[in-house]
This record gives structure tokens, sequence and C-alpha cells, in this order.
């Protein structure tokens, strides 16, 4: 991330508002959040690899807006490097998430690489 004021950021958060903001009600959502919701088993399959402890409904609601959106572009949308969807996906959890929110995504998202995520 280079700037707050990022396009790609922004539209990251974007994304992640709009994947959040799904979890609670149904609502007309951006043509990147539903073919991730359609993803869905796919995406949540590989969560559930990377951090078995942590059932992906017990997972915060904030912290699971952005695994999605990263794993999403870790294998599906693989237009950016993996480090920098990694890297904005720490950002992410920085700006919203919890204290240990940052380490959480960094260690999912790593061990979704160490895993070999597969592209759809």
């Amino acid at each position: 991330m280079k700037t707050a004021l990022d396009p790609r950021h922004k539209k990251r958060q974007k994304l992640v508002e709009e994947l959040f903001k799904l979890e609670f009600h149904k609502q007309p959502v951006s043509p990147t959040t539903s073919e991730i919701r359609n993803k869905l088993d796919l995406i949540d399959g590989q969560i559930t690899k990377a951090a078995p402890d942590f059932p992906v409904d017990k997972i915060n609601k904030v912290d699971l807006a952005i695994l999605r959106l990263a794993i999403y572009e870790l294998m599906i949308d693989t237009s950016e490097p993996q480090k920098v969807v990694i890297d904005e996906a720490i950002e992410l959890a920085k700006e919203y998430g919890g204290d240990s929110s940052p380490a959480f995504i960094n260690g999912a998202l790593g061990k979704v690489l160490i895993n070999g995520s597969p592209k759809v």
C-alpha cells in the first residue's frame, strides 16, 4: 500500500465493507463482491485448511471479509502479485480489525500459500 488514498486500496476497502455487510443482510453488491460470494465454498475451504482451529462461522466477521477478499485475489483474480495481496490484507486488518487481526490474517494467508492454492 503506497498511501491510504491509493485507488486500489480504496477499492479493496469497499469490497471488504460489502463482504462484511453481506454477513448481516442481503444487499446489492459490486460484480467483484458477487463473484466472491459465488466462490465462497472454495474460499471458505481454503480458510478452513489454513486455520483449522478457527471454524469459519466463529472467525471475526471483519477478519473473515479480509481473508475472503485476499484468498479470492490469490486464487481467482491473480492479477496482483501475492506479496501485494498479503501486504494489503494486513493493512486492511490494521485498519478494520482488532489487535490480533494482522497476525491472524498474515498467518492464515501464509498457510494458504504453503498449501498451494489451486487456481480456479
